[in-house]
């Protein structure tokens, strides 16, 4: 297992080497931009459980759900609460 983590590292570092400036401050906005909408995902179903539960419907907190709304957002929402609703 430690070799797959030290390859998988490895081959990062070597394409980051291939990278020039500007992909490289691209892919890092990128990425932090996608990490501050899983955060707002994750805070977003607390709050959806929290007023969700008054009714009756829950929905999960999990690192699937969280992706699912940080990745698809208001579409994943709508799927979210068909799960809630329907399942």
């Amino acid at each position: 297992m430690k070799i797959i983590g030290v390859a998988v590292i490895g081959v990062i570092l070597l394409s980051l080497l291939m990278l020039d400036k500007k992909q490289i401050a691209k892919a890092t906005e990128k990425l932090s931009i996608f990490w501050f909408r899983l955060a707002f995902a994750f805070l977003a179903l607390f709050i959806l459980n929290i007023a969700g539960g008054f009714v009756g419907i829950y929905f999960p907190v999990n690192i699937a759900s969280g992706f699912l709304l940080a990745i698809l957002g208001i579409p994943g929402f709508a799927a979210l609460f068909a799960f809630a609703v329907f399942l």
